[in-house]
């Protein structure tokens, strides 16, 4: 297989020249092709590698760049020219898009900026003063992948659901609308799309009582175009669509109390050879079918296909049939023309989170062919007709169940990359389980969080969970095989964060412990890397200004502190900053290390049995645990209450429900809990602390 890559690979060289006889042609290799990124230059977009206009890339979002001036040969000589402190510890997840020589991209809570792409020079900064407390209706952290640019200006989505138009030279707002119901448990964290002058937008929160559906705006005036919902609704009121009709036959019980789920939260890809609009579909609401509804429950955990002018409806395929372990079909999909048993084929791709690679026709929807990437239990196979064959332990979640791959997803939101020349997709791959177990006497609660899942289990399925360590790689995927080539394992577990391929016969991936390196995209090696400081999830993307190219990607580490039950990954927390690179850049940063002192001993008592702790450590990993971590030991981009100084355990209730610090993203509970409950939650926060306190001050 090697000597197969090596064999593409030479043909790649005489595929670059080509490329680049064209590119003098059209753009002269540095200049944008047309004066402003509209339909014509983002339908073009690949004949255009200086620039980077959309968040794949291109409309097939491969995320593969025809520049050539960073590779295998010349990486080594790959330095920091400049970079640019964000301001923030949240996580960073955008990918930066460049049009002449300027650079947009955001960062958490929503903000935008524009910068010189050559100098890192800041032209201008946008805070749309998202709510803080507006973080309560977010699953994992105050994230934002990035804007789309179209016709001389710049679409961003907001956090608390707004969909905003800038003017790109200067940042003036043009227009903005609510997407979303004001203050409900909607929020927007994945990048708009653009298609034929629509403005396309999902949202989160299947983590919530809400129903999905994605929306396309009017790109000049915001007015809304469509909206499509991913699942019926109320079935005593006229459904929306035929398709909503279908679907409402797949579910069973009053499912639309918990709205449904369904969200679609991130991958969106417009196909302008069909005039389609690809994307996927979140889990249902509640995650758990016993609570939720039986049936295959459509089009939750599912891959949609509709046509770009009204939103109909035109297929489906569901990759997970009444998901019942937090399974979404919202994984990165890639369009790419593939040569398949002697016949060229119009293909769609996604690596999705329950560990099953799917290649499916994309103007049908039918399966051409499906295969495991990592290791699973939840099913054993894939059938004729496309459905999974699952695994009924895992189906019936007696007690507790172990689950591979975890919620995590075997691959998640991080994009992954497609080299042409190689034939190879690139991307994160993480081996690790969740304890699915089922909350005790759940009920519906219409102001948090109503997955289901037991995040306080504590049966003896635990131990042998507990055994089980998360592991992570790199793995190049031959889509036409449907097998792995090679990998390369990371050091810590959590740390695929998104990849770039580029005509240099390279791969760039960031990590967990934040190296940024480059790999051979034809066998792995590693050839260069470069350690930012601060943890990776972003994918890097590269462009050219003057003549020179550069690779630029966010560093910051963030995400939900507990994901499922476990605390997430290892990832090194630090100033968030945005970095960009070219051959012979000389800049440095400045050292950071994240310090954790000794946890002091609280001077603050509260009287409280063990009885008492207890109930309250159940209560915090129901509520707390996901933004200030497992057990009360955060990972450092939220506030570790363990240090909680005395003003603070004193108005503590203020605080939980009363709202008292709700500007600095700390919402009000109120609704969700009584004053003798946040007491034991405090007796526990204590209890840890003064525990912790206590094996610090220990010898070693």
């Amino acid at each position: 297989m090697l000597d197969d890559i090596a064999m593409r690979h030479k043909a790649s060289r005489r595929l670059a020249l080509a490329a680049a006889a064209v590119c003098i042609l059209a753009i002269s290799c540095g200049r944008s092709r047309v004066a402003v990124v509209d339909d014509a230059a983002l339908a073009a977009a690949d004949v255009d590698p200086a620039n980077w206009i959309t968040y794949g890339h291109t409309y097939s979002e491969q995320r593969f760049s025809r520049l050539q001036q960073v590779n295998e040969q010349t990486v080594s000589q790959l330095g920091l020219t400049w970079s640019f402190d964000l301001g923030t510890l949240r996580g960073l997840e955008a990918t930066p898009l460049v049009k002449d020589g300027v650079l947009y991209t955001t960062s958490a809570w929503s903000l935008v900026y524009a910068f010189d792409a050559r100098t890192g020079h800041l032209q201008w900064q946008y805070d749309p003063h998202v709510p803080k407390d507006h973080a309560k209706f977010v699953c994992c952290d105050v994230v934002n992948r990035g804007v789309a640019l179209y016709r001389g200006r710049v679409y961003v989505g907001a956090l608390d659901g707004r969909l905003i138009a800038l003017e790109a030279k200067t940042g003036a707002v043009v227009w903005e609308v609510q997407t979303t119901p004001k203050d409900g448990p909607y929020a927007i964290t994945g990048a708009p799309r653009i298609a034929k002058g629509r403005v396309i937008i999902g949202n989160a929160g299947s983590e919530y009582a809400t129903r999905g559906y994605i929306s396309a705006y009017d790109a000049e005036t915001g007015n809304l175009i469509w909206r499509t919902y991913t699942v019926p609704g109320d079935p005593s009121k006229p459904f929306e669509s035929e398709a909503m009709r279908h679907a409402a036959a797949t579910w069973s019980g009053e499912w639309w109390k918990a709205g449904g789920g369904g969200s679609v939260w991130d991958t969106i890809v417009y196909d302008p050879e069909l005039d389609f609009v690809y994307f996927g579909t979140g889990n249902g609401s509640p995650w758990y079918d016993r609570l939720r509804s039986k049936g295959d429950n459509l089009y939750i955990a599912s891959i949609v296909a509709l046509r770009a002018g009204n939103g109909e409806q035109v297929w489906h395929y569901q990759t997970t049939p009444g998901d019942n372990w937090d399974y979404d079909a919202t994984e990165p999909l890639m369009l790419a023309t593939l040569t398949i048993e002697g016949w060229q084929r119009r293909v769609l791709m996604q690596a999705n989170k329950n560990g099953f690679f799917y290649e499916l026709d994309r103007e049908t929807g039918k399966l051409i062919s499906v295969r495991p990437y990592a290791e699973i239990n939840w099913a054993t196979g894939i059938d004729s007709n496309g459905r999974p064959f699952e695994n009924a332990a895992t189906r019936e979640l007696k007690d507790a169940t172990i689950v591979r791959p975890s919620s995590a997803g075997a691959h998640n939101w991080h994009p992954m990359s497609f080299n042409p020349v190689t034939g190879l997709v690139y991307m994160g791959v993480l081996d690790a389980t969740s304890l699915q177990a089922v909350t005790p006497g759940w009920k519906i609660n219409l102001h948090d969080q109503i997955t289901g899942l037991d995040r306080a289990y504590r049966g003896p399925v635990r131990e042998q969970w507990l055994k089980m360590k998360p592991r992570g790689w790199l793995v190049a995927w031959d889509p036409v095989a449907q097998r792995e080539v090679w990998q390369v394992e990371h050091p810590a577990p959590g740390s695929s964060g998104g990849t770039l391929a580029t005509a240099g016969n390279l791969v760039f991936q960031g990590r967990a412990d934040g190296k940024l390196q480059a790999y051979r995209a034809t066998d792995g090696k590693v050839l260069w890397e470069f350690d930012t400081g601060t943890g990776i999830m972003a994918p890097p993307m590269t462009y050219q200004v003057g003549g020179t190219q550069y690779v630029a990607v966010l560093a910051g580490w963030g995400g939900p502190e507990v994901l499922g039950n476990r605390a997430t990954g290892k990832g090194k927390v630090g100033p968030g900053k945005l970095l960009s690179f070219s051959l012979g850049g000389s800049a440095t940063l400045p050292h950071y290390e994240r310090v954790v002192p000794p946890v002091p001993t609280p001077t603050f008592h509260l009287a409280a049995s063990r009885t008492e702790i207890e109930k309250g450590r159940v209560l915090f990993a129901a509520f707390c645990a996901r933004c200030h971590g497992a057990e009360v030991v955060s990972g450092g981009s939220v506030t570790d209450l363990r240090f909680s100084a005395t003003p603070t355990h004193e108005m503590f209730e203020e605080i939980v429900r009363g709202g008292a610090r709700r500007v600095l993203g700390m919402p009000s509970f109120s609704e969700d809990l009584t004053s003798p409950q946040v007491r034991l939650i405090h007796a526990y926060v204590l209890d840890r602390a003064r525990e912790s306190a206590r094996i610090d001050a220990a010898p070693r």
